[in-house]
């Protein structure tokens, strides 16, 4: 089978899939694979509410539904945070994509948790990569199949491109149904250029036990697979379906630039100590910490 096809099974399998088990991932509790930054509690929240408000502009958002995609079971982003939307919707693994009208649509890693393809060039042309199984273990193989056509033209042999397909036509998706407002995706990727030019070895990894890991085939249904998203191939689903000039800035640079008071409220208001929540804003906005490792892509369509 392809590789995509591997990690349909191994994450979303109803009976075996990973995102399908009932234990906790997120956190740094015992058991957990990984923390994001909805970890750091209602504070991501606070930001995401205050950031949203400033993009809305003049725009009233007390007429917008607050919709997000792919929460983690029993979690929710604006869990706990005084908002102004109209309502908050929270759609989970599993719910069907259905909304309209004015809306705010927000995920957080939701679009490097989807199925990709993984690509090595041989001789001159991509060839896709498979998994088999051969004498009770799995093992990477090539097939001979049709690639992706937004592949680059070419590549150094042997260079592998982890193409994040499944990510894309779920862009697609939320693109075509027939509501107005705006786009908010906090996740991490790469501008395409620096997917076909940077990383030979691909962006694929796995995630267990708070460890990364190359080994995807290893703990099929119990690690995560992921991999970088492609900015570019999501920027370009929006505009397709009428989204006015989507932009990429770094999760430091989004908060700052558009939820500045937010965070100057903090600051001033817990500027005697060290306290946890200020800790929570440092983590997420420090360089080295989140700052940079996540990206966030906003766009509006009216």
């Amino acid at each position: 089978m392809t590789f995509a096809r591997f990690m349909e099974l191994a994450l979303y399998h109803p009976a075996v899939g990973y995102y399908r088990r009932s234990q906790p991932r997120v956190g740094y509790g015992a058991g957990t694979d990984f923390f994001t930054a909805s970890t750091s509690g209602p504070l991501f929240g606070e930001l995401v509410s205050a950031a949203t408000v400033t993009l809305l502009g003049r725009r009233n958002p007390s007429e917008y539904a607050f919709i997000e995609i792919g929460a983690e079971p029993g979690r929710s982003v604006l869990a706990g945070v005084d908002h102004p939307f109209g309502a908050v919707t929270t759609l989970r693994q599993g719910d069907s994509l259905e909304f309209t009208g004015p809306s705010v649509i927000f995920s957080n890693e939701l679009f490097d948790a989807q199925v990709f393809h993984r690509y090595v060039f041989r001789r001159g042309r991509w060839i896709e990569l498979g998994v088999t199984l051969q004498t009770c273990q799995l093992v990477e193989i090539e097939l001979e199949t049709i690639p992706s056509p937004l592949l680059p033209p070419s590549a150094p042999e042997g260079y592998i491109f982890d193409a994040p397909l499944g990510a894309l036509a779920l862009a697609e998706r939320i693109a075509s149904l027939p509501w107005t407002g705006l786009f908010l995706a906090c996740d991490y990727g790469r501008a395409f250029h620096e997917l076909a030019e940077n990383y030979p070895g691909g962006t694929a990894r796995a995630y267990f036990r708070h460890t990364q890991s190359n080994d995807l085939l290893a703990r099929p249904g119990e690690q995560d697979l992921t991999c970088h998203v492609c900015w570019d191939w999501l920027a370009g689903a929006l505009v397709r379906r009428g989204f006015a000039g989507p932009v990429i800035e770094s999760q430091e640079s989004f908060f700052v630039r558009h939820a500045a008071d937010f965070i100057a409220g903090v600051s001033s208001a817990e500027a005697a100590d060290f306290s946890p929540k200020k800790l929570s804003l440092l983590q997420l906005l420090h360089p080295s910490h989140l700052g940079q490792k996540f990206q966030v892509l906003h766009a509006c369509r009216e």
